[in-house]
């Protein structure tokens, strides 16, 4: 049975490393960016609605470029994460500047989103099947207690100019069981992964399945972030400054308390502007994907 479905869009972030707000740095041949592909290939998967988590600094942005190409297409919501939405009782430090991480941002989202939905990366190209698997899943599914994820082959997220941040998954018959977030990159002809909590670095496979922040959730999860976040700045109450309540920290709480998250995998080559090096990539991948026939030269025409 066809279920209706969200996709929500983590845009809040400023590209540190790529020295701008890179969720809307053109790659397409008419000024399309990669968040264009992502609504793109969610329509055509069936997706019904479109949620922007976004600054509010930004709203006239995003509305000028994005949001004037889709509203025409699907159902589009804005909403802003703001630092100061916080639990009662919390006092920010005046030299916090980031926002709070995307648990924070996707529990922003609570108010605009009653179906089933699915979160991703803005400044992250997928591939459609992952979107097409995604809603096959949630059309099938009647469990509300079990989550889904698309992971990818570490070897198709990777780029040649650096180090990305990805979480290698470990699993038990399709079902994540874990994920070690880390720092990948090539050594020596070898994928070398370096865990973010300070464990000894290790060597995956190119086939290794890892964590692109592509999370298939029911309504459950906002009682879990909404209840977390509470435990999040009790724990954290010494270190304000920097700590951030993540996604894949929140769904591994979640599994340790007997939620499922199926894995489903996917073939398709994760494109992404990390460094500035990267941008010319990706553009000719794009270029390729159109020339396939994947994509019409003028998307939104």
């Amino acid at each position: 049975m066809k279920k209706d479905l969200t996709l929500v869009i983590l845009a809040a972030g400023m590209g540190s490393r790529f020295g701008g707000l890179k969720q809307v740095e053109p790659i397409g041949p008419n000024g399309e960016f990669i968040i264009d592909y992502s609504v793109y290939d969610a329509i055509k998967a069936g997706f019904n609605k479109v949620v922007f988590i976004i600054k509010e600094e930004n709203y006239d942005l995003f509305r000028e470029t994005i949001g004037k190409r889709i509203e025409g297409k699907i159902k589009v919501e804005y909403v802003f994460q703001n630092l100061h939405k916080v639990p009662e009782g919390v006092e920010i430090p005046s030299s916090r500047i980031k926002p709070w991480g995307t648990g924070h941002a996707i529990l922003a989202a609570k108010d605009v989103v009653d179906t089933n939905f699915v979160m991703i990366n803005a400044d992250d190209f997928y591939g459609r099947s992952a979107y097409i698997k995604m809603k096959n899943f949630f059309d099938n599914s009647s469990d509300s207690s079990c989550y889904s994820m698309v992971a990818f082959k570490v070897s198709n997220t990777m780029t040649e100019n650096g180090s990305v941040k990805r979480g290698v998954c470990e699993s038990q018959d399709n079902y994540l069981t874990n994920i070690i977030e880390s720092n990948i990159e090539k050594v020596d002809n070898k994928i070398i992964a370096t865990p973010l909590d300070g464990r000894a670095s290790f060597e995956v496979e190119p086939d290794t399945l890892v964590s692109m922040n592509f999370f298939g959730f029911t309504l459950k999860m906002f009682d879990a972030l909404e209840n977390g976040i509470v435990e999040f700045f009790k724990e954290n109450k010494n270190n304000l400054e920097k700590c951030e309540y993540l996604i894949p920290d929140i769904v591994f709480k979640e599994i340790k308390k007997d939620k499922k998250v199926y894995i489903l995998d996917s073939d398709d080559k994760w494109l992404g502007v990390t460094y500035k090096e990267d941008k010319n990539f990706v553009v000719d991948e794009i270029n390729k994907l159109i020339e396939k026939g994947v994509y019409p030269n003028d998307l939104w025409k």
